[in-house]
């Protein structure tokens, strides 16, 4: 694929010769635009590199990337990539998925992709609607969001996506956002750094079915009081000026002005990714930001652990099988140990 491997690759190198076919100021072009040129800086061959997707809008990634790929079934582009990594261990692979395509068609088998941890890294596109389908309800639309198929409005309570990944064991949860490029290149790179199944959420606008589902979280005029960007071993400021914190009140999250005399730095809440109880706290920073007395959504890494990955694990058990009983032979596992005789 790559013949000439002394000349350094570019986003342009990653980019295919396929017509987008997303709409017209849809996220997804952000997203794409912030892989492409993030590949490079990973040192990878592109043959190296594999994106799989399921269905819906964000799963025509892989027609728009220069590497190998597979556009496969509903829900199920965990189980494909799961079958690649166990058997290509050396493949760097990346899922692309979206809110209905992961949570609800797919849910099952995102969880238990997290909990085997396979060295894999997820994009999780999330407009809060089906978007390919031209505007229904996903798992993670509002309670009321009146839309084709709830005209009176959904009476489904949402999933909270990283709350669900932290609940299944997943090694690494982190969020960002289509509109804010520099802060999401930032993530795509500590996700393909994580060794193990590494979950990304990005809030993503559907300009035709979703318009504006997260502005309070992008626009000028709001962003900095309703959001936080975490950063490992710096307090939770937000607010215009940083003048805002978050503080543990026992195990309550307080916001606290941190220009009054009795409130310090050290009062304030320190993020650590390593640190699970307070990542399983900080996932739930979930409030609606119309409510009263509501916190700032949190975006960034919000936990990282290491562990084994399952591919590692699966090639192992392999080995250690085949000193202990030798190499097997597909006939005699076929033919069995026991005959049966049917009457």
């Amino acid at each position: 694929m790559d013949t000439l491997l002394d000349k350094p690759l570019t986003a342009k190198d990653f980019t295919t010769d396929q017509d987008v076919r997303w709409c017209p100021g849809c996220g997804d072009y952000s997203i794409l635009k912030q892989v492409q040129s993030v590949l490079p800086e990973i040192g990878l061959k592109r043959e190296e590199i594999v994106f799989v997707s399921g269905i819906g809008c964000s799963s025509r990634f892989p027609y728009y990337m220069e590497t190998y790929g597979m556009h496969s079934i509903h829900g199920r582009a965990t189980a494909v990539a799961s079958g690649l990594k166990a058997v290509r261990p050396d493949l760097s692979v990346w899922i692309v998925t979206g809110d209905g395509d992961a949570l609800s068609i797919g849910g099952n088998h995102l969880i238990h992709l997290l909990r085997r941890n396979f060295d894999v890294n997820i994009l999780l596109f999330n407009n809060e609607i089906y978007g390919l389908t031209k505007g229904q309800y996903s798992p993670t639309s509002p309670i009321g969001k009146v839309a084709k198929s709830t005209p009176y409005g959904s009476l489904d309570h949402p999933f909270n996506p990283l709350a669900l990944c932290l609940g299944a064991d997943a090694t690494f949860v982190a969020r960002s956002m289509d509109r804010d490029p520099k802060h999401l290149r930032e993530l795509i790179l500590r996700t393909h750094k994580h060794k193990g199944t590494s979950l990304l959420e990005i809030y993503q606008n559907c300009n035709v079915f979703n318009d504006g589902a997260f502005e309070v979280f992008t626009e000028k005029s709001s962003k900095k009081n309703e959001t936080i960007f975490v950063e490992q071993s710096k307090p939770l400021l937000f607010g215009d000026n940083n003048e805002k914190g978050i503080k543990l009140d026992g195990f309550t999250p307080i916001v606290v002005n941190v220009n009054e005399a009795n409130v310090s730095a050290n009062d304030l809440w320190i993020h650590d990714e390593k640190d699970r109880v307070k990542a399983e706290m900080l996932v739930r920073f979930f409030n609606d930001a119309t409510a009263d007395n509501h916190l700032p959504r949190p975006f960034g890494v919000f936990y990282e652990e290491e562990r084994n990955t399952y591919e590692e694990d699966f090639n192992q058990q392999i080995e250690n099988t085949i000193q202990q009983k030798g190499k097997g032979n597909l006939d005699d596992l076929l033919r069995g140990k026991n005959t049966w005789e049917i009457n």
